[in-house]
């Protein structure tokens, strides 16, 4: 008696989970990037302009939203969520927004990937700069 087709069955189901483990997020039921539910929402303000460096960006965890100034009174956010493997990104330094998780890199500007291994862009989010404050819309 041989055990070949059992082992077989083990080692597909094994692939399939680690394939799906790195599928990227919005992969699945994503239509055209729309954020879950949980990434935040409208609100109060965020931060003062000021707070937001030129070149660079200051990340909000709760709101999981990132927001970015790359040239002087040019405000951006994205969402703070990776588009690689759903890691919250960790920072923002050298014109990057960089997700630590895997080494994925985005552009501060439009948060399209500059690095890897994320493939596509992190989701615009919608931001009001009113005066000096800046709110989520």
């Amino acid at each position: 008696m041989t055990h070949g087709s059992t082992r077989r069955t083990v080692i597909a189901a094994g692939a399939a989970a680690l394939l799906a483990g790195c599928s990227e997020y919005g992969d699945e039921n994503d239509e055209g990037g729309a954020e879950s539910p949980t990434e935040g929402g409208a609100g109060g303000e965020l931060a003062k302009t000021a707070d937001i460096p030129v070149g660079g960006g200051k990340i909000f965890k709760d709101e999981k939203v990132v927001v970015t100034q790359p040239e002087q009174g040019d405000f951006k956010a994205f969402s703070a969520v990776c588009t690689h493997a759903r890691c919250t990104v960790a920072n923002v330094s050298d014109g990057t927004i960089n997700c630590t998780c895997h080494g994925s890199k985005f552009r501060v500007a439009d948060a399209s990937v500059a690095d890897g291994p994320a493939t596509k862009p992190l989701p615009a989010r919608q931001i009001t700069v009113t005066g000096d404050s800046i709110s989520l819309a």
